[in-house]
């Protein structure tokens, strides 16, 4: 999202692009993955999960690869049009994802239609409604915080300043988007009626970390400001699936919410699942830590030829 808000020009644009241009792709793995564990491990949710949300979760994709072309686009596009409509891609694809799998979760723990059979149907509204909205332009704000503190991890000179400066407009934003974020699930999710004490110490932690990031951009610490963005997004996710817990999906009928027990595999297919887990992870946490220690040498746009 940065390549439209804090960069000048194209070797600036490009260079943006080349701070993640070693890890974006694995990244992106994660989120298929986690389609394929959902798949394998809860097909009940997973049915209903992405039948419901079929058109959303169908601009998410399209959001991912109009971003994960354009990569490789912008860098053979021959003619500076050519360079510059990928690089809006890039934004867009950039901005899409984040909100729409944000609005598509609010949207969720709210409760939509939904049948015995577990079949969801929800309407326009049961997906488009104002703690959906919030919690996207949330979603999309902290993406972009954290952005920007990797950015200010990653690159040197000019970009890092300007990133360093807009942090600091976007952060107070950002406070008072979770002020209306926590009020919205307060009144419209059974949150803090049915886990109260779990609720309201991940809604602190959620603060506290902001604070920590914000913290960080006030004392000029990119570590500080990294961690705290990073895991203020953490904090969202695990707010979420707490209020679910023990649900997957809510219903607007209560008899109708399918729960993890109802929607597991087999005891079998969890146990071979759980061992395979055991034994990757590990295995891909090492690759990620060892593929962003590798990369840690500053990007200067205008002093190194950049590459992604």
């Amino acid at each position: 999202m940065a390549t439209r808000l804090i960069a000048h020009d194209l070797d600036e644009r490009e260079a943006l692009m080349a701070s993640i241009g070693p890890h974006w792709d694995g990244n992106e793995t994660w989120l298929v993955t986690a389609g394929g564990a959902m798949f394998a491990s809860l097909p009940l949710w997973y049915a209903s999960l992405f039948s419901g949300y079929y058109y959303v979760l169908l601009l998410v994709l399209v959001g991912l690869i109009i971003r994960g072309v354009s990569f490789e686009f912008t860098k053979h596009a021959e003619t500076k049009t050519g360079k510059n409509i990928w690089l809006w891609a890039f934004f867009i694809g950039s901005v899409l994802p984040p909100f729409l799998l944000c609005m598509m979760l609010l949207s969720m723990v709210q409760g939509i239609p939904m049948n015995a059979n577990g079949d969801a149907f929800p309407k326009f509204f049961d997906v488009v409604n104002w703690l959906s909205l919030v919690g996207g332009v949330a979603g999309v704000l902290l993406s972009l915080v954290h952005g920007l503190n990797f950015i200010r991890l990653r690159l040197d000179g000019p970009l890092r300043d300007r990133a360093h400066a807009l942090n600091k407009i976007v952060y107070p934003i950002l406070f008072a988007g979770e002020v209306v974020f926590a009020i919205l699930v307060f009144f419209q999710t059974d949150f803090f009626t049915k886990r109260f004490a779990s609720s309201l110490i991940i809604t602190v932690l959620i603060v506290l970390f902001s604070l920590l990031g914000y913290y960080g951009v006030l004392k000029n610490h990119e570590g500080w400001s990294f961690a705290g963005s990073g895991l203020s997004l953490s904090m969202v996710i695990v707010l979420l699936f707490n209020g679910l817990f023990p649900r997957v999906m809510i219903a607007t009928n209560p008899a109708h919410s399918i729960l993890i027990k109802t929607a597991a595999n087999s005891h079998y297919t969890l146990t071979i699942m759980t061992i395979v887990a055991c034994v990757l992870v590990p295995i891909i946490a090492i690759y990620f830590i060892w593929s962003y220690t590798l990369f840690t040498k500053r990007i200067n746009p205008k002093g190194n030829t950049v590459k992604y």
